[in-house]
C-alpha cells in the first residue's frame, strides 16, 4: 500500500460517492459536476497531489481529442442536413415496415460502431435515427433510439478501433496483431451482436408492431455543406483504420479531421465557425478528466496489485471459471463507476497479472458489453443520453435499467461462454 489505510479508505469512499452521483444525479446536476467535484476534493484534501491529478488528466488527452473531433463532425453533419438526407433514404428502404426500419437501423449501427467507434455511434447515429423517425412519422421513436445505445457497446470489440476502451485494456505494447484480434473476438462479436438484437427486439416488439411508418417522405436535397460533412466522416473512418493498423493513437487524427471539416464548411458557407461549436456537449470533457483523476488516486492505494494477485490465483485454479467471473465482474463494475475508469483499472490489472489471452478478452468484453445495463455504464451511453436530451427526450435511470437487464445479461453470459469454451 502506498497510502495509509485511512487515506485509502477515503479515496475508495470518494470514488464510490462519485459513482453514486453519476447514477442518481442529485439535484439533476450534470454528470460532469460530480466527477469534477470528486477530483477537487481529492486534491484539496491532500489525498492526491496536484501533480498527480494533472498526470491523471493528461492521461486522457487522446480521449479528449477523439471526442472533440467526433462531436464537431457530428454537429456539422446535423446542422447541414446530412442526417435528414440519410433519414429519407432509410425510410424509403423500410417501405412502410417498422420491423424493416428497426433491422436497418441496427445494421447501420453495427457498421458505424465497427469502423468509427461506439462513441461515434452515440454521437453521429443518434441524431440520424431521430431524423429518420421524424421523417417516417413514427409515433414512438424510443425503440429505434435504443438501438444506438445498445449496439454502440455490443459491437464495440469487432476491431481495436471500435471502442477507445480497447486501446486502454491492451495498452503498453500489449495490443494483439489484427489477425490475432480476429481469432480472439470474431465469434464473441457475432454472439454479442446477435443476442443483443434478439433481446432488444423482444423488449420493444409490442411497440414496433403497433407502429406505422409513412411511405410518403419528401426527398431531401444534399447540400454542399452536408457533402463536406459526409466526406469528413468517411475520411475520419479511414484515418482511424490506418491509425489503428499503424498502432497510433486515435485522438489526433479525429481531432484534425473534425477541425478540417469545420474549416471547410465554415469557409464554404461563409459563416463563423463558433456557431457550429456552441451546441456541442462540452461537459463531457471535464467529466472524463475528473474520472481520470479518481482512477489516478485509486492507483495509489495498492488496489491494482491486489486485484492482479487475486486474478492470478483464480486463473491458476480454474481458467474457464475465471474467464466467466472476470468478464461478469468487470461488466458490473463498469456500470457502477463507468467503463472508462473501469477500463483504466482493468487494463492495469490485466497487464500487471500478465493474464492469458482468454482472460484478457473476457475483461475487455465485460468493459465493452457490460455497460449496456445502465445509462451511466459507458461514455458512449452518456453521449447518447446527451444527444437525446438535445431532442427533448429524457430517459430515466430505472427505465433504462429494466431494459438493460433483459438485454445485457443474456448477451454478456453468451458472449463470455463463447470465450470460455476455448479457454485453456
Amino acid at each position: 500500500m502506498n497510502l495509509n489505510d485511512a487515506s485509502s479508505l477515503a479515496i475508495v469512499a470518494i470514488a464510490a460517492l462519485t459513482a453514486l452521483g453519476l447514477l442518481v444525479r442529485p439535484f439533476r446536476w450534470p454528470e460532469a459536476v460530480w466527477a469534477v467535484l470528486a477530483a477537487v476534493v481529492l486534491v484539496v484534501s491532500g489525498l492526491i497531489a496536484w501533480r498527480g491529478a494533472l498526470a491523471g488528466v493528461a492521461k486522457g488527452l487522446d480521449v479528449y481529442l477523439f471526442l472533440i473531433g467526433m462531436m464537431l463532425i457530428s454537429d456539422i453533419a446535423r446542422k447541414e442536413g446530412l442526417f435528414d438526407w440519410l433519414a429519407a433514404i432509410a425510410t424509403g428502404h423500410a417501405k412502410g415496415s417498422p420491423r424493416r426500419l428497426f433491422v436497418l437501423i441496427y445494421l447501420v449501427g453495427v457498421l458505424v460502431t465497427v469502423f468509427m467507434s461506439n462513441d461515434a455511434t452515440a454521437v453521429v447515429l443518434t441524431p440520424a435515427v431521430y431524423a429518420a423517425c421524424k421523417a417516417a412519422k413514427v409515433r414512438d421513436p424510443f425503440p429505434y433510439m435504443l438501438i444506438c445505445a445498445f449496439i454502440a457497446n455490443a459491437a464495440s470489440f469487432v476491431l481495436p478501433i471500435s471502442n477507445p476502451a480497447n486501446l486502454v485494456i491492451f495498452s503498453g505494447g500489449h495490443m494483439p496483431a489484427l489477425g490475432t484480434w480476429f481469432s480472439m473476438f470474431a465469434l464473441p462479436s457475432v454472439v454479442s451482436i446477435v443476442v443483443t438484437f434478439a433481446a432488444l427486439y423482444l423488449t420493444q416488439r409490442r411497440v414496433i408492431v403497433q407502429d406505422s411508418i409513412s411511405t410518403d417522405v419528401e426527398p431531401v436535397a444534399l447540400s454542399h455543406g452536408a457533402k463536406i460533412a459526409g466526406l469528413g466522416l468517411i475520411v475520419t473512418a479511414i484515418a482511424l483504420l490506418v491509425a489503428s493498423a499503424l498502432d497510433f493513437d486515435l485522438g489526433w487524427p479525429t481531432f484534425i479531421a473534425g477541425f478540417a471539416t469545420l474549416s471547410l464548411v465554415s469557409l464554404f458557407n461563409r459563416e463563423n465557425p463558433v456557431g457550429y461549436m456552441k451546441e456541442i456537449s462540452w461537459s463531457v470533457l471535464p467529466l472524463v478528466a475528473g474520472l481520470f483523476v479518481v482512477v489516478e488516486a485509486l492507483g495509489q492505494t495498492g488496489m491494482i496489485q491486489s486485484l492482479a494477485a487475486t486474478l492470478n490465483a483464480y486463473a491458476a485454479s480454474d481458467p474457464k471459471a475465471t474467464v466467466m467471473g472476470a468478464g461478469i465482474a468487470t461488466g458490473l463494475v463498469a456500470n457502477i463507476v463507468n467503463n472508462l475508469p473501469a477500463g483504466l483499472v482493468a487494463g492495469s490489472v490485466v497487464n500487471t497479472a500478465h493474464a492469458s489471452p482468454a482472460i484478457s478478452a473476457a475483461v475487455l468484453i465485460g468493459i465493452d458489453l457490460g455497460p449496456n445495463l445502465s445509462i451511466t455504464g459507458s461514455l458512449a451511453t452518456i453521449l447518447w443520453i446527451n444527444a437525446l436530451r438535445r431532442e427533448g427526450i429524457d430517459v430515466g435511470f430505472w427505465r433504462f435499467l429494466k431494459i438493460g437487464f433483459v438485454v445485457m445479461v443474456p448477451a454478456l453470459l453468451a458472449t463470455l461462454a463463447s470465450v470460455a469454451l476455448v479457454a485453456v
